[in-house]
């Protein structure tokens, strides 16, 4: 599937890595979690002390770290400056802080075109906040996945320990509304792209229902691209 870009957005607890994921292997692409490279990025800045309240002291420094992300989905990975990060991004210092480094201009300038890099060969699926609107408008397929803030938090909950989902669903609350009205690349949804609530689904129908939007967009190129696709459908079909 030569240069397919398939671009997965949403806010968190949406169920958009694990079903990047999926999606990733069914096809054979390779898979990218841009929100792991703010989540780097923030954690490079909290071990240098940078202070978080001043814009300009995050800008002036966003171009000091080497951000890596491997874009393998059955192990997808994350290092800065040679050090594995994948476990300590995810702790909640960095989550309480991603949205306040990811608002800032000059480090989504910096970590956009980090992305690009990595989208351009194709044959890749992407999740974030703003790839179908800013990283890869041209994305072939684009979806915009959602669910109740109630099944947002349950989810978010069961990854993570000493919490709880009224906790869970307060702190979403404020990261969407951090994330949505940010004056540099806001969460929203792209044009062209499909809403899917994944609210009432399984993990499973959700992947087979960004899979049936993708086999739409390459029969409408090909039969060839509907035969790829019919071939990664069964792979999945055999798992579940």
């Amino acid at each position: 599937m030569t240069g397919l870009v398939v671009a997965m957005d949403g806010p968190s607890g949406s169920g958009k890595s694990s079903v990047s994921r999926g999606v990733a292997r069914a096809l054979g692409l390779r898979y990218l979690d841009t929100g792991a490279m703010y989540r780097a990025m923030t954690w490079w800045m909290l071990r240098q002390s940078v202070d978080l309240t001043d814009p300009a002291a995050l800008a002036a420094r966003s171009g000091e770290p080497r951000i890596e992300a491997g874009t393998d989905p059955d192990g997808p990975t994350i290092h800065v400056d040679g050090v594995d990060v994948a476990g300590p991004i995810r702790e909640s210092e960095v989550t309480g802080a991603v949205s306040t480094v990811a608002a800032v201009p000059e480090v989504r300038a910096r970590l956009v075109a980090l992305q690009r890099e990595l989208i351009g060969a194709g044959d890749i699926v992407v999740e974030g906040r703003d790839i179908g609107t800013v990283v890869w408008p041209e994305a072939a397929v684009k979806v915009y996945l959602t669910a109740s803030p109630e099944a947002r938090a349950r989810r978010r909950n069961a990854e993570l320990a000493g919490s709880t989902v009224a906790a869970q669903q307060e702190a979403m609350a404020k990261r969407d509304t951090l994330d949505s009205t940010r004056k540099t690349d806001p969460l929203s949804m792209a044009d062209g792209a499909v809403e899917l609530d994944t609210t009432p689904l399984t993990l499973e129908e959700v992947i087979a229902e960004v899979l049936r939007l993708v086999a739409e967009r390459r029969s409408s190129e090909g039969e060839s691209g509907a035969n790829e696709f019919r071939s990664g459908r069964d792979r999945v079909n055999e798992r579940t």
